[in-house]
């Protein structure tokens, strides 16, 4: 009975994981036409992260409260000191890279974004070296060539190419190095209790709106308070229609950090990055067919090349985590076994009578 249980048990987790992963795509890949879509008319992009960050943190608060009440046990609320110096740092740079990305849809095309951004790994493998999160390997290198060379092939001579876009994603990118750095170890340190993702977006928010409310006063408060579009609209069904994308947008952005969760609670971290990959061909080719992208073959030839890197850093870091030699180094975790997450599970994990509500936690 055991042997005919671990095929279906196996077939049942496919599934799940295949389910899990469009989950997520509906996520990831609808942010991102959204925002390139609303920032055709609505030419505020700070403004509509704010709003998002209102949003997020309203149903991080929401679904806080549901996990108290469900489980009767206390969620975990840092106090002022720790959380002005622990979870600020990490909170700039979340607020800078999302301000920045969601900025330079005023200027570029979605298959530039996406191709621009995947230049972000890069960044998170030289950070992760200077925090020492992981160890020096001579395949990195060929990583970053890679890496580095396909994103150069695809801006040579690309007819939709904007300068000043491609530095607000490029210089979001290098944000996002340090952000998902700081993440991983903010999530990493036990003493803090943020393993839960839903519990480190209801901490990250408040900090988040704080540090890039100065950037939005700067360069759109005049204008918004002055646009006809909100503040000065003529008929309420203008302002109704402006706040319910706007609140569509914050759904978005909630549910994208969520199935990020779901998917690496219920998989791994591999399976994340995996489809990751294969979602940013999927972006591509809708932008290509619907947006109108124009790429070239070179173009075509510099997005295979970026993507091989990011397939070979996955694999390395594959490799490494089963055992074959040190890659990825984890943080003291003060004897808490529940923040270790394996990369891969054999045959033989599937069919063991695992808790499927035991939540593996993201670390990065």
């Amino acid at each position: 009975l055991g042997r005919m249980a671990c095929p279906t048990q196996f077939l049942c987790r496919a599934l799940r994981t295949v389910g899990l992963v469009l989950f997520y795509y509906v996520f990831s890949i609808g942010i991102t036409f959204y925002n390139k879509w609303l920032m055709r008319d609505f030419h505020f992009p700070l403004f509509m992260t704010l709003l998002h960050l209102v949003i997020i943190f309203s149903f991080s608060t929401l679904t806080r409260f549901a996990m108290q009440c469900w489980t009767g046990k206390p969620r975990v609320t840092l106090p002022w000191k720790v959380y002005l110096s622990k979870v600020a740092p990490t909170a700039l740079a979340t607020a800078l890279d999302i301000g920045l990305s969601n900025w330079s849809f005023l200027f570029i095309t979605i298959s530039l974004y996406t191709m621009t951004k995947s230049s972000a790994v890069l960044f998170i493998l030289f950070f992760s070296l200077v925090f020492k999160l992981e160890e020096p390997n001579p395949f990195l290198i060929l990583v970053v060539l890679l890496i580095a060379s396909g994103l150069f092939m695809f801006t040579l001579k690309s007819t939709q190419f904007n300068l000043e876009g491609f530095i607000m994603v490029l210089l979001a990118s290098f944000i996002g190095g340090i952000r998902w750095t700081l993440t991983q170890v903010l999530m990493q340190k036990a003493e803090l209790g943020l393993q839960n993702p839903i519990d480190t977006m209801y901490h990250l928010q408040p900090l988040m709106f704080l540090g890039l409310f100065p950037l939005f006063l700067l360069n759109e408060g005049l204008s918004v308070s002055t646009t006809e579009k909100l503040f000065r609209v003529s008929e309420l069904s203008h302002l109704l229609y402006s706040l319910v994308t706007l609140t569509v947008g914050g759904m978005l952005a909630f549910g994208l950090g969520f199935s990020e969760f779901l998917l690496v609670s219920r998989t791994s971290s591999l399976t994340l990055s995996i489809a990751g990959i294969f979602k940013e061909v999927c972006t591509l080719l809708l932008a290509v067919e619907f947006m109108g992208d124009k790429m070239s073959t070179v173009n075509w030839l510099g997005f295979a090349v970026c993507l091989s890197g990011i397939s070979l850093h996955v694999g390395l870091k594959t490799y490494y985590n089963k055992g074959n030699g040190p890659m990825v180094r984890q943080l003291p975790v003060r004897d808490n076994p529940d923040l270790e997450l394996p990369l891969l599970q054999t045959k033989e994990d599937y069919c063991e009578d695992t808790n499927d509500e035991e939540e593996q936690e993201i670390l990065y």
